[in-house]
């Protein structure tokens, strides 16, 4: 029987809110019935956002919350030269390209995307440009219209076990291009990793073998699951899980303070209320 690996990976650019802790409590309910591990991970690839006392915090809160990680306390921020050996070899098979567009619209996509935030597919405008004609400050493309190519006579796959999606996933080449495009991967000069590919990476890093996490993030599982065929790294099952919403149905974020871990803690509320909030 396979191990049961999975993980909770939060950024520390803020308080885990109500939704924080329903992600993490499903993983660590999933990963102890299972007899398997429950690992934790800081994206802290911002470096800008990123702050010691929001990793600090978010650790204080998954102990009161009584969920206990297995092994160390993997930050990104640590190895962020370790992407570099990935990159190495999409670049040798000629599937990357340098893009000098602005700053702001690179930054964005280098993030995890967002319900409520439309991914922007990339209109290709310096697609054509050759990895020698790269300028310092430009990042790094992946040529998906080429990586498809490579994988045509094999398409990838990829199993789900979520309710909404619950199946065997085959990635649809046109619907890739068309939904997901050609993603910002890296941007040098700023050490900046793109959550598409450190996520996968550090997964396959971790040994995950079940990826537990939010159903906005299902649609661009695709891209994730093309880059680890890429690179020849093992696929994991996905379980993308509902969102813990406010009075108006939107998704929380992480500037709901109002519903941060630590004020229902200073309140008095203990985590059974918090598991009984989020339907635990």
């Amino acid at each position: 029987m396979t191990e049961f690996i999975t993980r909770f990976a939060p950024s520390p650019t803020g308080p885990l809110h109500l939704g924080h802790a329903y992600s993490a409590m499903l993983c660590h309910d999933m990963a102890r019935a299972a007899q398997g591990q429950f690992r934790l991970r800081m994206e802290d690839t911002d470096l800008q956002r990123s702050k010691p006392e929001w990793d600090a915090l978010i650790r204080k809160d998954l102990i009161w919350l009584d969920l206990n990680w297995d092994g160390p306390v993997l930050r990104q921020s640590e190895q962020l030269t370790s992407y570099d050996t990935y990159l190495a070899q999409l670049e040798a098979r000629d599937l990357l390209y340098p893009c000098s567009c602005s700053r702001a619209d690179i930054r964005a996509a280098l993030t995890a995307p967002q319900e409520g935030h439309p991914h922007e597919v990339y209109p290709g405008t310096c697609k054509t440009r050759a990895m020698s004609d790269r300028k310092p400050g430009d990042a790094l493309r992946l040529h998906l219209n080429r990586a498809l190519a490579l994988q045509a006579n094999a398409l990838p796959t990829f199993h789900e076990t979520g309710v909404k999606h619950q199946g065997i996933h085959l990635i649809d080449p046109d619907q890739a291009v068309q939904k997901i495009g050609d993603v910002v991967l890296s941007r040098k000069g700023e050490d900046i990793i793109a959550y598409f590919l450190a996520s996968a990476i550090d997964d396959a890093a971790q040994g995950i073998t079940h990826v537990i996490r939010g159903e906005d993030l299902f649609d661009f599982t695709a891209i994730q699951v093309i880059l680890l065929t890429l690179l020849n790294l093992p696929v994991p099952t996905y379980h993308h899980h509902r969102l813990i919403r406010d009075e108006d149905g939107k998704r929380l974020a992480k500037r709901d303070d109002a519903r941060a871990i630590s004020t229902y803690r200073d309140d008095g509320k203990s985590p059974f209320d918090i598991r009984k909030m989020v339907g635990l």
